[in-house]
């Protein structure tokens, strides 16, 4: 026998050892978990637990005998008592159980029921479970995976362009992705060690789709899946607003009945994002809706952070980071921890990050909730009973637009809270382009539902609503917003705050001026002010004291005093004072309009040729004439101007 020969036996003997050593510990390490799941407590109103383990032992029993052949097969087997991972490495491509953590079954109160603070000290608590479950080991290689962008090849960029439309992204790259991709952990650091009860509430997820991309909406009902602890997720409701993609029919039934938690819910007729979640509340089971877009990526952990905040207050809406999914490339890119959702005028949503100033007055760590003045709309959790009581959406919310307004406000105002949850992470695929279809006009729809909003919330700032756009919904004629008498009423029972005090306490760094100018009105050419004398319009020497000389100039481009407004008259150029009436356009005068020559004019809206007021040369009159941007008898200046 050669030395090679001899060389090879001893390699061969020292890697059998190995395998052994290697087989015993991870049988002691199973023993072990198996010791601990006969001791723990089980309790018959939980039943999600018995689910959750026998889901848990068949997922370790298969990666014990997954082990067994690698170690046969000489791949390197890396167990960790310690920290309960098993994981085999072959090439870099990891096992699809990468951490396996046995939920606790206390009940110490009804899941949903109002807490206090003494309640909530006596309950157990445990690490945040951070699992990733997937029926079948991942591919490191296949496209996409671990969030990484995806490239299209040079042959495939037609097809990108012919697809986009389907859902306003890259389609073709979404379906070459695994519906069920490892991505990236985005929480921040210390999100792992934190800890939440034992006896969180149930939820049920639902998500509302018209006619989805089917990969990306397998995508989103798979991290669901995954990374949920099983014992918290009640089920998952799909509710179809009416699809015509064939694929979303008896394809999909066929697909999700290997799932016994997903429940599909079909509407005769298209309702509508808002009318459909309702439709999907209504059946839900869970103590806890939590309401999801149909083209996401839940990340790891990210449930548990979410139903603790409403374990703790039933009135808190936890909403997750929404963490950024390419639409060209699919990567998957973490946001700012600071980001709030706020909105600007009129009632446009966007994102603004806390200041340095305010994070460090607050001594705020990258994970502590964040108190939000409006949500994004899309994904948040919401105690059930809690979202019936404040009367759910406003059910005369057409379609799309404005529900995300509407039930902020309708949460601030009336004694609950909205926080962003920077432990809880979901992916979404922000798109350039709403792809929904309305049955009526897009814009118009979407300004209807806001107008229904801001007369119902506002108070008196719905006038800035109205100053900043929407022109034609001053004209009832053109469209009908419809009756408000039970959202009126709703916000009476519930004794909901003034908006006012929303804008002072929940956002004030809002800028939200009830007028745009106020006091004198000093004309350039007579050096003299504006005064009402006895319902008539004259000129007098300026004096602030005298407040028959103070005029207001709103948002509804109302030149006011008290309960009466300039008015244009109906024929020639005459000039009067009436009762103010938003709906009126010859109430209306363009004044400080950026971009124009005629800035400083009082500019009518009445006449198809625009007119300006004038003051005679004698200051004795007032008259409607052909504008003349240098005149200085049509130059009027307030004292102090507000908003611009």
């Amino acid at each position: 026998m050669t030395r090679a020969c001899i060389n090879k036996i001893l390699l061969t003997s020292k890697k059998t050892e190995k395998a052994e050593e290697n087989i015993g510990l991870m049988q002691k390490a199973k023993a072990k978990m198996d010791q601990k799941k006969n001791e723990r407590v089980r309790d018959p109103l939980e039943p999600g637990i018995q689910e959750s383990f026998i889901k848990y032992k068949v997922a370790v029993d298969r990666t014990v005998k997954s082990v067994k052949k690698d170690v046969l097969k000489g791949k390197e087997v890396v167990v960790n008592i310690k920290d309960k991972r098993i994981n085999a490495v072959d090439k870099g491509k990891p096992y699809a159980l990468k951490e396996t953590v046995l939920p606790r079954a206390k009940l110490k109160r009804q899941p949903g029921v109002p807490t206090n603070s003494t309640d909530v000290r006596n309950t157990g608590v445990h690490k945040v479970l951070a699992l990733d479950m997937t029926e079948a080991p991942r591919d490191a290689d296949a496209i996409g995976q671990f969030g990484k962008a995806a490239m299209v090849p040079s042959d495939k960029e037609q097809e990108v362009r012919n697809r986009w439309n389907e859902g306003h992204f890259n389609v073709y790259l979404s379906d070459q992705i695994p519906v069920d991709r490892a991505i990236p952990d985005t929480r921040p650091h210390t999100c792992s060690e934190s800890v939440v009860h034992d006896d969180l509430p149930t939820t049920s997820v639902i998500f509302c789709f018209v006619d989805e991309v089917w990969s990306t909406l397998l995508r989103s009902v798979h991290s669901v899946l995954n990374r949920s602890p099983p014992h918290l997720l009640k089920e998952i409701i799909l509710v179809d607003d009416f699809s015509s993609k064939e694929y979303l029919k008896n394809p999909l039934d066929v697909y999700m009945s290997q799932f016994p938690k997903v429940r599909i819910v079909r509407l005769k007729e298209r309702q509508g994002l808002i009318r459909a979640r309702l439709a999907g509340a209504a059946i839900a089971k869970g103590d806890v809706l939590t309401f999801l877009d149909s083209h996401i990526e839940c990340n790891v952990g990210w449930l548990e952070p979410l139903l603790e905040r409403v374990y703790i207050d039933r009135r808190k809406v936890a909403c997750p980071v929404i963490d950024v999914i390419s639409d060209k490339d699919m990567s998957y890119a973490l946001v700012d921890n600071f980001q709030r959702g706020v909105f600007k005028w009129p009632l446009v949503f966007w994102w603004r990050r806390l200041s340095e100033e305010v994070i460090k007055k607050n001594h705020m760590k990258a994970s502590d909730p964040i108190r939000c003045p409006i949500m994004a709309g899309g994904l948040f959790s919401i105690d059930k009973k809690y979202f019936y009581e404040l009367g759910s959406y406003d059910p005369g919310l057409d379609v799309w637009g404005g529900e995300n307004m509407e039930i902020s406000f309708k949460i601030w105002m009336c004694g609950g809270e909205i926080e962003i949850i920077p432990c809880s992470r979901v992916g979404h695929i922000f798109r350039g382009a709403n792809p929904y279809k309305f049955p009526k006009d897009r814009q118009k729809t979407v300004e209807r539902n806001l107008a229904r909003v801001a007369e119902v919330w506002l108070d008196e700032y719905k006038d800035l609503f109205y100053g900043h756009g929407y022109y034609h919904l001053l004209d009832r004629s053109v469209i009908d917003i419809g009756n408000l008498t039970d959202q009126i009423e709703l916000r009476k029972k519930l004794k909901c705050k003034s908006f006012k005090w929303y804008l002072d306490n929940v956002y004030p760094d809002m800028v939200a001026p009830l007028v745009k100018a106020e006091g004198l009105v000093f004309n350039r050419g007579v050096r003299k002010c504006l005064a009402l004398q006895k319902g008539s319009l004259a000129f007098e020497i300026c004096d602030l004291s005298k407040l028959n000389q103070h005029f207001n100039y709103t948002w509804m481009r109302h030149v006011r005093q008290k309960d009466v407004c300039l008015t244009a008259q109906d024929k020639g150029s005459s000039l009067a004072m009436q009762p103010c009436d938003n709906t009126k356009p010859q109430l209306r005068w363009l004044h400080k309009v950026s971009n124009s020559a005629l800035v400083e004019h009082l500019v009518t809206e009445l006449a198809s040729q625009r007119l300006c007021l004038e003051a005679g040369a004698l200051g004795d009159r007032m008259q409607l004439k052909r504008c003349e941007p240098t005149s200085p008898y049509q130059k009027w200046q307030f004292t102090h101007y507000r908003a611009e």
